[in-house]
C-alpha cells in the first residue's frame, strides 16, 4: 500500500495486537532522518514512524509550508500549504492504522520547529485522533487551527512543550504563549525552557522520555 508520505518506521520491539504510535514531524529544510536519529533512544513499545515532508526544498530538505520574505526581509508563513499538509497529515495518520497494527487511541506526534507548528494544528483541529503532543521549539499559530475547536475532545489531549531560551529563530517569547492558550482550554500542558539555541538540548530529552512515561 502506498501512502501519502514517503517514512522511515521502527517497529515496536514487543509487538501487542495494537501499538501505540510516535509520528515523527522534521523542521523546515530537513528530512525524516533528522528526528528519526531519536528512534533507537525512544520506547520499545511503539511504533515509531518519522514522515518526510511534502514539499522539496534542493539540495536535499523538506518543508511542510513554504517560508516567504517581503521587500523588507520579513518572514511569512505560506498558511494556506500549512492547512494541506495539517489535513495531509491527518490523512497520513489513518493510512498508518490501516496499514500497521496501531492503536488509533494512542496516538503521539512529536515536532520539532515547523514540525511542532503543525503538531499543534493537527491535534486542535483534530483533537479526537491525538492523545498527546511534543512540540520543540515551535509555537502555536492559530491562523491554521480550525476555528471551530471542539472543546468537548479538548481535555483529553496533553502536550510537554519545550523550547531553548536563547533560540534565534523562533522567539522564546512565541513559544510562552501556548501553554497559557491551552490552559485556558482545559488542557495539560508542561513547558520547559532550556539555556539552548534552535535544537534539543540533552535535557530536554531527558525530560520527554520522563514524561512519555508518565503520561502513558
Amino acid at each position: 500500500m502506498e501512502l501519502s508520505l514517503y517514512h522511515l518506521v521502527k517497529e515496536p520491539k514487543v509487538k501487542k495486537d495494537k501499538n501505540p504510535l510516535l509520528l515523527l514531524l522534521h523542521g523546515y529544510g530537513s528530512n525524516e532522518e533528522d528526528l528519526f536519529s531519536f528512534a533507537g533512544q525512544l520506547p520499545d513499545d511503539y511504533f515509531i514512524v518519522s514522515a518526510r515532508a511534502p514539499y522539496a526544498l534542493p539540495p536535499y530538505g523538506n518543508a511542510w509550508y513554504a517560508i516567504n520574505f517581503d521587500a523588507g526581509m520579513n518572514k511569512f508563513s505560506d498558511n494556506e500549504q500549512a492547512v494541506q499538509s495539517r489535513d495531509l497529515i491527518v490523512k497520513f495518520i489513518d493510512e498508518l492504522c490501516s496499514a500497521y497494527p496501531i492503536d488509533n487511541h494512542n496516538i503521539t506526534l512529536i515536532g520539532f520547529s515547523q514540525g511542532a507548528i503543525l503538531s499543534y494544528a493537527v491535534s486542535l483541529t483534530y483533537p479526537e485522533k491525538i492523545k498527546r503532543v511534543i512540540a520543540l521549539s515551535g509555537y502555536l499559530n492559530m491562523d491554521i487551527v480550525n476555528k471551530a475547536l471542539h472543546t468537548e475532545n479538548l481535555t483529553r489531549l496533553q502536550y510537554f512543550i519545550s523550547h531553548g531560551a536563547a533560540d534565534q529563530v523562533i522567539p522564546v517569547e512565541w513559544a510562552r504563549r501556548a501553554p497559557e492558550f491551552l490552559k485556558n482550554l482545559g488542557i495539560k500542558a508542561e513547558y520547559h525552557e532550556y539555556p539552548a539555541g534552535h535544537g534539543v538540548a540533552p535535557q530536554n530529552f531527558y525530560d520527554l522520555l520522563s514524561w512519555l512515561e508518565k503520561t502513558k
